[in-house]
């Protein structure tokens, strides 16, 4: 299995006065235009992607919504261990449950998703920073049993790289 962990666009301020519920924040315009042109080089280099699972938090499942519609990957499926505080176990858990799948993509936030990352290279979460930007990218391949510190890290990307990267 390869996963590619996502982790969403520009999104606004936290703000209570214009959503109470955090989980409302939504993607700036130029959060959605910056991870369209990400989804581009994504296009180009994942050609082909077998499931997208993402936040139900609006700020994700938007950068999801791009990924499907510029990458031309299925359509994004909710799946709840990829909010925020979410644990790397109960996420390793669900794709060891789904380990026929090939390419299965991620789309969450920070700090999930720096956790469930260092746990799938390191075996724990802990004492591992590997922090990701907003419309960052990482590449972890299982090439056998998907537990933790079994996944190898292919890639690292901020999305920095990705704008700058040609065609």
């Amino acid at each position: 299995m390869e996963v590619l962990f996502i982790r969403h666009g520009l999104a606004g301020e936290r703000d209570a006065l214009l959503w109470p519920d955090d989980r409302d924040r939504p993607l700036t315009p130029k959060g959605e235009r910056r991870f369209r042109r990400v989804a581009r080089q994504l296009r180009l280099l994942f050609p082909r992607a077998d499931v997208v699972w993402s936040s139900p938090l609006t700020r994700a499942w938007q950068t999801a919504e791009i990924l499907s519609r510029v990458t031309r990957w299925p359509r994004p499926q909710e799946l709840a261990a990829l909010v925020p505080d979410s644990r790397p176990e109960t996420l390793l858990g669900f794709l060891r449950e789904r380990k026929e799948i090939g390419r299965v993509v991620l789309v969450g936030h920070e700090p999930a998703l720096s956790r469930a990352l260092a746990c799938c290279i390191s075996r724990s979460a802990e004492g591992t920073a590997l922090g990701m930007r907003k419309g960052g990218v990482a590449q972890v391949r299982f090439p056998a049993e998907i537990e933790a510190g079994n996944g190898e890290l292919r890639a690292l990307l901020p999305p920095r790289v990705l704008l700058r990267a040609r065609r």
